[in-house]
């Protein structure tokens, strides 16, 4: 997948969250947000499913379940369900999404895990962990649309940086660290309109 189709994928994931959150009569808690819950349409964009953990916050609460590697680390001190442990698993799911790496990969053991990889390439190194398909340079096209192409690469490295960084906010360990989901989508809905602004100002310069 592209950066842009990357970017979508979280920012479709944030809208699902944001909507459960803060737009639902009562406020519903997923709890058990991974890969094989997030659903691709023929048109690539991104639903939630899979509700059979979910929480209602405004109903008793008897202990919160989850997946090894996505769940918030709070639960397993049996702390009840929050919006907080959401946003923890999609940190988890947008660093997956941006590195390839799952949260239970061999690598990672020992206290070592994937906020704190990512974390620790942040802000010079990011271009080194992600995945391979998007550390393709194009810079390769002809010297009278070069700055076009500098400025493309640039949106782009920057979008990465995004992804990244917010993934690393969202999956911090503590909860009140994490960043909030309007928050999210602001900044996600940001970094994909500089690029989409560059691509197209590229695309104008070779017409």
């Amino acid at each position: 997948m592209s950066i842009l189709q990357r970017a979508d994928i979280a920012i479709d994931m944030a809208h699902a969250l944001n909507y459960l959150h803060h737009d639902c009569e009562t406020p519903i808690v997923h709890c058990d947000l991974k890969p094989s819950n997030i659903l691709l349409d023929h048109d690539m964009i991104a639903h939630v499913g899979d509700f059979g953990l979910a929480k209602i916050l405004t109903q008793p609460q008897h202990g919160v379940r989850g997946t090894v590697g996505y769940v918030a680390p709070e639960y397993g001190l049996g702390s009840e369900a929050s919006t907080d442990g959401d946003v923890y698993s999609y940190g988890i799911l947008l660093l997956e999404l941006m590195t390839g790496k799952r949260p239970t990969d061999s690598m990672f053991k020992e206290g070592f895990n994937i906020h704190m990889y990512a974390k620790a390439a942040l802000p010079d190194q990011v271009m080194q962990i992600v995945d391979h398909s998007l550390q393709d340079n194009e810079i390769t096209e002809e010297v009278e649309n070069r700055r076009a192409i500098i400025d493309t690469d640039h949106q782009k490295r920057e979008c990465i940086f995004t992804l990244v960084s917010v993934g690393v906010g969202c999956s911090t360990h503590s909860p009140e660290d994490r960043m909030k989901i309007p928050d999210v989508i602001s900044k996600l809905v940001a970094a994909k309109d500089n690029l989409l602004n560059a691509t197209s100002r590229r695309h104008r310069s070779t017409i």
